[in-house]
């Protein structure tokens, strides 16, 4: 079940190109979350890849912000139907992770802190995604899925998955939290990928 805790306000911009269809613009930033909100000391955080064979390269906090970094601006899209044009957020670039690891795999599963998990075509994060640690200048709230969170910004916001503490390389598809539970495999907000 899903937990609101902040309520946001939504108008309908049919006549915005930036807004995918059925999606409805809001200037606020609605916090939906599956449980509890985990409090992750930056300390006790690490970020891990595993690929398909077994292999596993894993960051502490100061080893991940050492790290490249990119400023990121794009707009988000939640399945609920609110899009948030014009987000600044700032993150280690996936691609600059997945460069650690030998694979030949075609899928990820993200992993985050709570339990969380989400499926992504690693052809869909490579350039496009990243490990978000700030949102407008400021580190990224708990609420927000701090102290890092994935973001992918060209899919549904459910793919942006909160917490993250790692990924896990895979030859076939699987589901993954809200996927097991009726959402799309996929998740493109231009084709309206909302549910299976």
């Amino acid at each position: 079940m899903a937990v609101i805790s902040r309520g946001f306000g939504a108008r309908r911009r049919e006549s915005d190109p930036r807004l995918p269809p059925g999606q409805y613009l809001t200037e606020d930033f609605p916090v939906l979350s599956a449980g509890p909100t985990p409090r992750i000391d930056p300390d006790e955080w690490r970020f891990d890849i595993r690929t398909e064979s077994g292999e596993s390269v894993s960051w502490s906090w100061d080893e991940f912000l050492s790290l490249p970094v990119e400023d990121v601006h794009t707009d988000i899209h939640c399945v609920t139907r609110w899009s948030k044009l014009g987000t600044s957020w700032r993150g280690v670039p996936l691609e600059s992770l997945l460069e650690h690891v030998e694979t030949d795999a075609s899928y990820a599963m993200a992993h985050s802190y709570g339990g969380y998990t989400t499926n992504i075509p690693l052809d869909e994060v490579r350039g496009r995604a990243w490990v978000a640690f700030e949102f407008e200048g400021e580190p990224l709230d708990p609420e927000h899925g701090g102290p890092a969170r994935l973001l992918v910004p060209h899919l549904y916001f459910w793919k942006s998955a909160k917490w993250v503490r790692g990924l896990t390389l895979m030859d076939n598809d699987e589901p993954g939290f809200w996927e097991q539970n009726g959402y799309n495999m996929h998740g493109d907000p231009w084709t309206e990928e909302r549910y299976w």
